[in-house]
């Protein structure tokens, strides 16, 4: 055992177990962030709620369409507010947790590959508020595009948990669709996929990012489909041009290093 520690720490290759109380190690950091996020979510709660309730605001012009939210059951306000302080806790913890990602998986990666952590860390948070923010500012459409689905003739009222909870699952949703790009150069550095076969393969790319983009929207409508497909669209091309640049540093590094 001693001399397989030794091996992985000079080559910077770790064993199975190493692997293992790594991980371990790091999602236990991981749900402390989350614990003290949730804290925080939870004093925070108010203010979150009425940025939360703005989009069901704008709709309320309409006479068939209430901005208030009512409660029928006793326990329903106090077991929103948990939820609602665990979401927070995630979304405030979510460059902790990528930065924790960064550093499990940068020994599979090359010695000068390991310094994009910053860069990981930082792009991956401003996708996912990106994702996070557009999801917000469409659901106003989102909502509009279902009442007029339903009809005129129904009164469209919510509780709390059904309109906050949907809103919440939908900018988790965008985020992490919008980690789509990382997640393909992060394939592309370790081999799994070449830029040439994602160019290849972008027809069926786009048909299975439409159908992904259909599944994990809550709303089910084509306004948050096209609003989280398109960018995912985009992203994937851009993915290709990063990962073509990536591995031509790496094959020019390498040629170096054996030169």
């Amino acid at each position: 055992m001693t001399k397989t520690v030794a091996a992985s720490t000079q080559d910077g290759r770790m064993s199975l177990m190493e692997h293992l109380i790594e991980l371990r190690t790091r999602l236990i950091r991981s749900a402390i962030a989350i614990a003290i996020g949730a804290v925080v979510g939870w004093i925070a709660y108010e203010p979150v709620l009425s940025f939360l309730r703005q989009p069901l605001d704008d709709l309320a012009s309409s006479p068939n369409v209430s901005a208030e939210l009512q409660v029928f059951d006793p326990l329903e306000g106090f077991m929103l507010r948990v939820k609602m302080s665990a979401y927070i806790g995630i979304g405030l913890a979510m460059p902790f947790l990528l930065w924790q990602l960064w550093r499990f998986i940068s020994p599979g990666l090359y010695q000068n590959e390991r310094r994009y952590a910053a860069a990981f860390v930082a792009s991956a948070s401003v996708l996912f508020l990106l994702g996070a923010g557009i999801a917000y500012y469409t659901l106003p459409q989102a909502l509009s595009f279902l009442q007029t689905v339903g009809g005129s003739d129904l009164y469209y009222q919510y509780t709390p948990e059904k309109y906050l909870l949907l809103i919440v699952y939908m900018m988790l949703a965008f985020g992490v669709g919008f980690e789509f790009p990382i997640l393909l150069v992060f394939l592309q550095l370790v081999g799994v996929l070449t830029p040439r076969q994602l160019r290849d393969f972008r027809r069926f790319g786009i048909v299975i990012i439409f159908v992904a983009a259909a599944v994990i929207t809550p709303s089910a409508d084509p306004v948050s489909l096209f609003a989280l497909a398109l960018p995912m669209v985009l992203f994937y091309e851009v993915s290709i041009i990063i990962g073509r640049i990536v591995l031509r540093r790496r094959a020019s590094a390498e040629a170096l290093t054996e030169s």
